[in-house]
This record gives C-alpha cells, structure tokens and sequence, in this order.
C-alpha cells in the first residue's frame, strides 16, 4: 500500500485507511491538529512508515479501507477506531458488495466515471462542486479492485471487526444499510441525506469524532 504524510509537528497520528480508488487529493480540503497518515492503492499489505514518534493513535477506515484495517495489525494501542462507510466483510455479497455493485465497480471507466460518482457517491450539486477526483487512472484502480478481492480471499480467516463506532450515509446504495445495522448494531451512526462520501460534509477530521460523541 501507498502511504502520504500531513505533518502537523503532532505526537498524535490519526491513521486513515481511504477508499478503493482514492489517493490523497480526494481529502486535501481536511484539516487536523494531528499528524494524518493517509493510506491507499491496497496492492499488499506492507506499510512503510516510523510510528515511534507518536504518543497516541486513532483510525478511521473509509469504505474497501475498512476491510484492510480490520487484517492489519499494529503493535500500539489505538484509542479511536471509526468505520465510515463499509465493514470488514468487503465481498461478502450479503454482507459487503452485493454481485450488482462489484460488476458496476468493475466497469467503471473513462467515460462513465463522472456518473458514478454523481449517483453512488454524492448526494447534492454542492457536494457535487467541490467533489476531488483522484489522480489514480482507470487501469490503476481496476488493478486495485483485483488486489482486494485476493486480499479478501487470502485473509479471510484474519477479519477482526474492532470498530468502536461505524457511520453510513442513510442514502448509501453501495454498502446495504440493513447489513450495517446487523453488523455494527448500536455502534452505527446514520447520517441524514447523504451517500457514500461523507468527506464532503465536513472540513476538519475532528468533527468525525464530534459527530460520535454527541450521539
């Protein structure tokens, strides 16, 4: 996997497992008073990076990412851990990705990118205007979409669901939102008119963890 560093000169590490696709432009207008290890393009599972600086950890996993943090394992303790999105079981058809949305994401390309995003993605013209595409290529994130299906096959024994909280959009057609009530129970969190990226909703990674401590 790929990793990019927001260096905020904090002891503090939010490590955030992003979505199949993204990179670090899709969530250049988040700000923080932490350090932001931001991981992507899930090809391995190996993950280069000096954590013995930092005092204290949280996670968010967004998406396919909520799949791989939940196989990784770290050796510090992690105060805060968030799903947005997804769950840990990512091609479990009933659970995860139904056949329907694996043979849409499948054949997403060039020309039909933008309407996907504008019907699976977003929820408003607003977010619509401000929405970051990734610098990744079609080819790139297709390589990617394979990846995480060996992963998923290879690990499955390794699943660990050890989120403290989980939020979904109510509007989210490609995580069913029955399965991530069965999943996550009183741990998920429904966020009111909004779809699969919830990113734009917000500008600091902070109000993430405001949202979940008023409910």
């Amino acid at each position: 996997m790929k990793n990019f560093l927001i260096n905020n000169n904090s002891d503090t590490l939010l490590i955030f497992f992003t979505g199949w696709g993204c990179d670090e432009s899709g969530f250049e207008h988040l700000k923080s008073g932490s350090d932001v290890l931001l991981l992507y393009d899930f090809l391995d599972l190996n993950l280069d990076f000096d954590f013995t600086k930092y005092k204290k950890f949280d996670l968010i996993a967004f998406s396919a990412g909520v799949f791989i943090a939940s196989i990784m394992n770290f050796d510090f303790k992690i105060d805060r851990k968030i799903a947005i999105s997804g769950n840990p079981y990512l091609f479990d058809e009933k659970l995860g990705l139904s056949k329907e949305i694996q043979n849409t994401l499948c054949n997403i390309n060039e020309k039909n990118a933008d309407d996907f995003a504008k019907n699976y993605l977003i929820k408003t013209n607003e977010e619509w205007k401000i929405f970051h595409h990734s610098n990744r290529t079609i080819s790139s994130c297709q390589k990617e979409f394979e990846s995480l299906k060996n992963l998923y096959t290879e690990n499955s024994q390794k699943i660990k669901d050890s989120f403290d909280f989980a939020i979904i959009g109510e509007d989210d057609i490609i995580f069913n939102i029955s399965a991530q009530k069965k999943i996550y129970g009183k741990r998920l969190n429904l966020v009111n008119n909004a779809r699969h990226n919830l990113f734009f909703r917000i500008n600091r990674y902070e109000q993430i963890f405001d949202f979940i401590s008023k409910k």
